[in-house]
């Protein structure tokens, strides 16, 4: 199990827990910090234990966004990390989501600040829990900016265009409640409560078979943007051979005798 002095790691049963974990700066992004978040994506990946993962941020907030000095590594901060970044220029991207998306569903559990890049990383994420006073919201254009991490792209897909329009424009900052009108995050949930929330879901999914939820979720992906009878044939090809599944045949015998069934990636 991997991390490092800025994302800590641990297991929670079949839930992988990654925690941005440089609570002095509002959890802002460092190099550090990215390469323990890609090494957490890649480990889910490889890994058939785990079925599921949480992202979550230390000291009550998630993230303040991209600390520049910090990613390019300038004094010693960061400095044993810059040859990762040099091997993989495209690390960080990947570590954001931008240009990675993991095979087990991410549950966002956020509280405090999840502003400029915290929202651009939050865009990758499946399933989204928020503390009641959480704040989000992308920045960048109050400062002369643009918000490469995505968003222009990812967010008018996921709320309504009008919504996205006005987020990615004014540089406002949105609370949780007005978050979850506009569909950016589904549960509000009182302050401190958001990971215990997220770990939750987790453990609805890892109750389900595992070859079923990864092929459901890349089959949502992978539809997104084909028209419907494309969709509908893309689907098919996903779904179609987890009917032959060992794990298929489990969860029928398990339903026909009432009992939880025993998943086994198979």
């Amino acid at each position: 199990m991997g991390g490092t002095e800025h994302l800590s790691v641990r297991r929670e049963g079949a839930t992988l827990i990654l925690t941005l974990n440089r609570p002095e700066a509002k959890n802002a992004l460092s190099l550090a910090m990215l390469v323990g978040l890609y090494d957490g994506w890649v480990e889910a990946d490889e890994d058939d234990g785990i079925r599921s993962i949480v992202l979550t941020g230390a000291g009550g907030s998630f993230c303040a966004g991209m600390d520049l000095k910090a990613l390019a590594g300038k004094g010693m901060e960061g400095e044993q990390y810059r040859d990762r970044l040099q091997a993989d220029p495209d690390l960080h991207w990947k570590a954001m989501l931008r240009h990675h998306r993991p095979r087990k569903p991410v549950i966002a559990a956020v509280e405090g600040y999840c502003v400029a890049g915290g929202t651009e990383i939050l865009q990758g994420t499946d399933i989204r829990v928020a503390g009641e006073s959480a704040t989000f919201g992308l920045f960048e254009v109050k400062r002369g900016l643009f918000p490469i991490g995505g968003s222009t792209v990812r967010l008018p897909r996921q709320i309504p265009r009008t919504h996205a329009l006005e987020m990615l424009l004014t540089g406002r900052p949105y609370a949780a409640a007005e978050a979850a009108a506009i569909g950016l995050v589904g549960h509000v949930v009182p302050d401190g409560t958001a990971l215990d929330k997220a770990l939750v879901i987790a453990e609805q999914i890892n109750a389900c078979g595992p070859l079923a939820v990864e092929a459901v979720k890349a089959s949502v992906y992978e539809t997104a943007e084909l028209t419907e009878p494309d969709g509908l044939a893309a689907e098919l090809k996903r779904g179609w051979p987890v009917f032959d599944t060992a794990d298929a045949k489990e969860g029928s015998r398990a339903f026909t005798e009432k009992r939880a069934p025993v998943f086994r990636r198979a």
